[in-house]
């Protein structure tokens, strides 16, 4: 996990863009690495979001995809990088605050190596169930789960991914036993699910707006704190009664962490800026993916908060390190 060093983002906020090293930034192309493939949710969401900031400052971003070990690659490169505010990277749930408690060697400490600058947006996972089950809501689940534990199961990634420990809170909060049937790559499990061969899967909302749709499974429920848009009919974790629980996927963006402060005050300037278009929040809209910036220093927070509780998380539900 990661050592309890704080980067501290109070002193990035307060200066100001105008001064300093940020005068004719960028000068160059700028490098937006996102850890993980082309055509997933974060590879769109950097590409939308680096075509605005290309026509905002007429100089490049160059998003280059850095796959492998649950974006912990992709991170690794943009903190060994020069902090001149020229690479930057996508920074997420998965390699800022879960990979550190689930992999022994990170080589990288989020919150010594990076600078947050914003947070980007939100999304939330969806617990679902083949049409045939009779459990039609989370409290049936519930009820089921703990009259017969260990009876019910589920399909997800493998253990320590976004929808697998947000299965492994619940399990937690409302004290059930439910099994998981890990996958290595998390569609198969929902095609399985589809199939019937497994009863429940919980997965990223993204992925399965459409199969939610066409009626191909029933949502139960979202883990986030308010309805999917796309998905209203579905409702959220507390509104089926699990109170203090919810649970979002998140994309930001950080930077090495001796980047100068006034170039990262003018990049959380223009993110921001670039958030707020209308165009770019329709298009993150339809990605089911809720705008959400924060300043430095509350993303900063924000994702101390999220290391913290997702160790947590991964030493109580036993997971071992890779």
């Amino acid at each position: 996990m990661a050592a309890a060093v704080c980067w501290c983002a109070t002193d990035v906020h307060a200066q100001g863009a105008a001064s300093g090293p940020a005068q004719g930034y960028p000068s160059k192309p700028v490098r937006y690495v996102v850890p993980f493939g082309a055509g997933a949710s974060p590879d769109i969401v950097a590409r939308l979001l680096g075509d605005r900031l290309t026509r905002r400052w007429g100089q490049q971003v160059i998003v280059e995809n850095r796959v492998g070990v649950a974006g912990v690659l992709g991170a690794a490169f943009v903190a060994k990088s020069v902090p001149d505010g020229y690479t930057l990277l996508q920074c997420n749930i998965a390699s800022s605050a879960i990979s550190l408690s689930l992999y022994a060697n990170v080589p990288y400490d989020q919150m010594r190596d990076f600078a947050p600058i914003t947070r980007i947006g939100t999304t939330p996972n969806v617990l679902t169930a083949h049409p045939s089950v009779p459990i039609r809501s989370i409290r049936e689940f519930i009820t089921y789960a703990k009259a017969y534990p260990g009876k019910l199961s589920y399909s997800a990634g493998l253990p320590g991914e976004s929808p697998q420990l947000s299965m492994e809170l619940l399990k937690m909060v409302v004290k059930i036993d439910v099994a998981h049937i890990p996958y290595k790559v998390a569609a198969q499990g929902v095609a399985d699910t589809i199939g019937g061969q497994i009863p429940f899967n919980i997965s990223n909302l993204p992925a399965m707006v459409g199969t939610v749709q066409s009626g191909r499974l029933r949502g139960l429920a979202v883990t986030a704190a308010k309805r999917a848009a796309l998905l209203p009919a579905v409702p959220t974790m507390r509104e089926s009664g699990v109170l203090d629980y919810e649970v979002n996927s998140w994309y930001g963006v950080c930077a090495p962490t001796a980047t100068p402060a006034p170039v990262l005050d003018k990049l959380y300037q223009d993110f921001t800026a670039v958030l707020r278009l209308p165009d770019v929040q329709q298009r993150l809209a339809e990605l089911a993916i809720d705008t959400a910036p924060k300043n430095p220093e509350e993303f900063s927070q924000f994702i101390r908060d999220e290391i913290l509780r997702w160790a947590k998380v991964i030493k109580d539900a036993g997971i071992p390190l890779l």
